[in-house]
């Protein structure tokens, strides 16, 4: 039986952690256009990335928005929201860069990452661990995968809360480094892309996590059926970006950065394509935590905006004015289901 959805949390200091977004505003537009040039550059897209119907102008089908220079359709099948270009090796290899973590690193970097971790990734490994207690599966008993763990994060919190038995696997050889110092141990293992389904159909877990992963995955269906075809897997919790109030602020604010729609986000998630994606591979909703940043979203291109018009003393007045409701406005729009995010936690069907 599905547990009952759970709805929001306290943006807090996230603004602090998201500064950039706020500051740097054109730098952000300037990476934005060089990885929507990267995407105009690949074939068009002929089929949804869910549920491979087809889609496009090339088969009649009008665009349901465009932003940044890119249009985006509706699966008229499965509601998935896709790009009109291919998200393929050659996109991803053009804006994938990986950073230097590691050229200027102090101790004030493991305190960053140390607030970062708790802030943002204790919550959410708090509400894996609450979930599967409610169906029965003890601390000592999970056993996780963490595929895409970047910096370590959501690994890190595992462990601080007790789990065991985790691992984490990433492509990016810098961000396993960086993950590694951070936390004085080898929490990560750094693999190569073409081996990660293999890995997950092999993977003697129960769990395996995406956290902000999902949606950068090129070969989407190969995770998919590792996924489906390794039955010791019980459990798969992503989260994943949707079609939501953010992507109508970000057409409508077309001089502030897409944080949400664009980049390397090419396609969106709904809820029916969720259903979809997951009743594919055997898997239902167990779980659910919704809480999204679209009043951030729409607070920051408002912020933006009035600074480009000449109006920060104004801004500094609506700032002091808005932020004590931002978390009142974003409950409400959790709560009618169009967050800009979901945490969710499917669990095989048998």
């Amino acid at each position: 039986m599905a547990l009952e959805r759970k709805y929001s949390k306290s943006i807090g200091d996230i603004i602090k952690i998201k500064s950039d977004f706020f500051e740097k505003n054109e730098e952000m537009l300037r990476l934005s256009a060089h990885q929507a040039d990267a995407l105009l550059a690949q074939p068009k897209r002929t089929v949804c990335k869910i549920c491979h119907g087809a889609i496009g102008e090339e088969v009649g089908q009008e665009m349901l928005y465009q932003s940044q220079r890119m249009k985006y359709f509706l699966c008229p099948v499965c509601g998935h929201v896709n790009s009109e270009f291919e998200d393929n090796e050659d996109f991803a290899s053009r804006v994938y860069i990986d950073d230097d973590y590691l050229a200027n690193y102090s101790e004030s970097d493991r305190r960053n990452y140390e607030t970062r971790r708790d802030m943002i990734y204790i919550p959410k490994a708090e509400f894996l661990i609450d979930s599967l207690k409610e169906d029965g599966v003890k601390k000592k008993d999970i056993r996780i995968l963490d595929d895409g763990a970047g910096s370590g994060y959501f690994v890190s919190a595992l462990k601080k809360l007790g789990i065991e038995q985790v691992d984490g696997i990433e492509i990016s050889e810098p961000q396993v480094q960086f993950a590694n110092t951070m936390n004085g141990d080898d929490i990560l293992t750094q693999v190569d892309a073409p081996d990660i389904a293999s890995i997950i159909e092999k993977a003697d877990v129960n769990v395996v996590s995406f956290i902000g992963v999902l949606e950068h995955i090129t070969n989407l269906d190969e995770i998919l059926e590792a996924l489906k075809n390794n039955r010791r897997i019980r459990y798969i919790y992503f989260s994943v970006p949707m079609f939501s109030m953010s992507c109508v602020f970000e057409a409508a604010h077309q001089g502030c950065y897409n944080r949400h729609a664009g980049g390397t986000h090419t396609h969106l998630f709904t809820e029916s394509s969720i259903k979809y994606m997951a009743e594919n591979i055997g898997f239902a909703e167990y779980a659910v935590w919704k809480f999204g940043s679209d009043i951030m979203d729409l607070y920051r291109m408002i912020c933006v905006s009035l600074d480009q018009n000449g109006n920060s003393r104004l801004r500094e007045d609506f700032s002091r004015r808005f932020l004590p409701m931002l978390d009142e406005l974003q409950e409400i729009v959790d709560r009618h289901e169009q967050a800009s995010e979901i945490h969710m936690i499917i669990k095989r069907k048998s």
